[in-house]
Parts: structure tokens; sequence; C-alpha cells
């Protein structure tokens, strides 16, 4: 019997990141919030980048989620879910970027109807810290 942990997407040497399969997080809004995926194989813009993407199905066109409280919410799943699952003996990364789309999406692709929201955060002193695209 598994332990329910699996290793996300990308594993680096020795697995750098553990999440939850099927596991529904707890954000400020309230809204209802699962792990799509965590990628971490393509570089981002400053090295080492984890993706922790999640599907937030209040945030298309017409739902209750408007992008100041999914803003709000992504603040919350870098600081609350992302930096705890990062093992500390493994790589660090330089950026943690953290999405929200209504519906999963493939990476990498841009689907029309797709609402989808991203914010990236840097680490300093066990902290998330927003930094602009």
């Amino acid at each position: 019997m598994g332990s329910g942990w699996e290793e996300g997407t990308g594993a680096a040497e020795g697995g750098a990141v553990l999440v939850k399969a099927g596991e529904t997080i707890v954000v400020p809004s309230g809204q209802p919030v699962t792990l799509q995926d965590v990628i971490w194989n393509e570089p981002g813009p400053s090295g080492l980048t984890f993706r922790f993407r999640f599907i937030a199905p209040q945030i298309a066109q017409g739902g209750t989620i408007d992008p100041e409280t999914a803003s709000a919410d992504m603040a919350a799943l870098c600081q609350n879910f992302a930096l705890p699952r990062i093992d500390p003996n493994g790589p660090q990364p330089a950026q943690i970027i953290i999405s929200l789309s209504d519906q999963p999406v493939p990476f990498g692709e841009v689907l029309p109807d797709v609402t989808q929201f991203f914010e990236a955060y840097r680490v300093e002193n066990g902290t998330c810290i927003w930094e602009m695209f």
C-alpha cells in the first residue's frame, strides 16, 4: 500500500517535491482548489523554477472568483502549500510559479476558452515574495 504521496513531474535527483494525489486545498476565498501537477524540469527566467499548477473551476468566466481574490489564493498556495512541500535537502528553486486554471491544461499550451492566472514568487527567509512577471 502506497503512502499517497507522489513526486511531481520532472523529478529532480532524489525528488525535490512531494505532493498528495487528488488533495483538495483550502484557500482564503473558500473556492475548491485541487493540484493538477508540479513541474520543475522546465527552466524559468531566474533559474530552477518549481511550477505548482492548480485547478480552480470558480475562476472561469462568469465564476465567483475575481482576479484579485485569485491572487490572494495564489499567495496562500505558495506560502502554505508549495513551500512546505519543497524538500529542504533537495534542489532549491530560484522561483515558484503558482497557476490557477478553471480546467486542466497541458503544460505550455494556451486554450482561449480556459481562464488561467499566474503569479511568480521568490523564496526569502522561508517566505514567498511576490514578483512581477
